[in-house]
């Protein structure tokens, strides 16, 4: 799944073709997009104006107005890209939103799991998703992050996948993250000293903005705006590298599960917690 570092990169992709863009058409929407039916969903989009392209933790946002934006999660396969107006939709596209200057954004998810919608300022707000996701890991001060994780219940890792308590961390930033910071994925947050959690925050802030300088993670679906695929896969140090040595102590790599998901890490270089 697309995390911080991939929405990013796509909203830094489209931003330059979208804003100040007139949607002109909606050529093409598939039904489990709008179930509630096109008609009214279309009227209200045609003739409006783009004003920019913003994100929000792992949502990409179209902002139409200050009352009205468009809302694209990207979740497993779920891409964005463009196209010229009137060229017939390619496999697994969902989506084609046609613009003034003869382009057209285009919405691709072979798995069908992304989401489109469109929200006034009041509904998005009344979304619990929106409503309760935390600070975002690259602007939140490192007092709040403290406050935010110092003491907690539940194991760090699963701490940084939760989005009410920073927005955007997925499995991948997750794992390298507590691998540059040297602590173990099923660690009790209460039991990280001042220290570590400072060490986390800064590890965390490091690998976000050398993924999105890196265009993101290209795994299986993932490509930027432009087509291109990112290139962080190719300085992962822990993730997707079970049984392989690790980069700094050449002990074999393992895997555990935390929070229900696949969680790569080095036993020497991230001890595990004592109990007790």
């Amino acid at each position: 799944m697309p995390e911080l570092p991939e929405v990013e990169t796509i909203a830094q992709g489209l931003r330059p073709l979208l804003t100040h863009r007139t949607i002109t058409g909606i050529p093409h929407l598939a039904p489990h997009l709008n179930p509630q039916g096109p008609n009214s969903l279309i009227e209200k989009l045609i003739g409006q104006q783009i004003q920019g392209v913003s994100r929000r933790g792992k949502l990409l946002f179209l902002d139409l107005s200050p009352t009205e934006r468009i809302a694209f999660h990207l979740r497993m396969t779920g891409r964005l890209g463009m196209s010229p107006a009137g060229e017939p939709p390619g496999a697994h596209v969902h989506l084609l939103i046609n613009l003034d200057n003869q382009s057209a954004l285009y919405f691709q998810d072979q798995r069908k799991f992304g989401t489109f919608r469109h929200y006034t300022e009041q509904e998005l707000n009344a979304w619990p998703f929106y409503s309760r996701m935390g600070p975002e890991p690259l602007s939140v001060g490192e007092e709040e992050f403290l406050g935010r994780v110092e003491g907690r219940r539940g194991r760090i890792k699963a701490l940084l996948l939760n989005q009410e308590v920073v927005a955007g961390i997925g499995n991948i930033y997750a794992d390298e993250s507590l691998f540059r910071a040297a602590i173990h994925p099923a660690t009790p947050a209460s039991a990280l000293s001042r220290p570590r959690i400072t060490s986390l925050y800064h590890a965390l802030q490091n690998v976000l903005r050398e993924a999105i300088t890196a265009g993101g993670s290209s795994i299986r679906d993932y490509r930027t705006a432009a087509g291109l695929v990112g290139t962080f896969q190719n300085a992962f140090q822990v993730y997707g590298r079970k049984d392989q040595p690790c980069l700094r102590c050449a002990e074999s790599l393992r895997t555990t599960k935390v929070a229900g998901r696949t969680t790569c890490y080095c036993p020497t270089c991230q001890p595990e917690p004592v109990s007790g």
